[in-house]
């Protein structure tokens, strides 16, 4: 027989979704105080950050692109692999 109890586990599902929207509203907290700290930046500070982003941004997809390179160059090996065992 199964410990099946409704009530607990209704309890236990809302103390987890309470975590859940505590660490949301954390998260919107700050994201607000960054923009409005954004906000107050100089247009020449502003193009600055924006172009540190951007930088991120492109190295990001960078390694993206490395990493799926590597990957394809694995399946390309175990295929080969595959047909000369054949």
């Amino acid at each position: 027989m199964t410990d099946f109890h409704p009530f607990r586990d209704m309890k236990e599902s809302a103390k987890a979704q309470h975590q859940v929207d505590k660490a949301n509203f954390e998260a919107v907290k700050a994201e607000t105080k960054a923009t409005w700290e954004e906000a107050k930046l100089s247009p020449k500070e502003r193009q600055q950050l924006m172009q540190r982003e951007r930088d991120e941004q492109i190295a990001a997809a960078h390694a993206r692109t490395a990493a799926a390179q590597e990957r394809m160059e694995r399946g390309k090996k175990i295929r080969e692999g595959e047909t000369h065992e054949n």
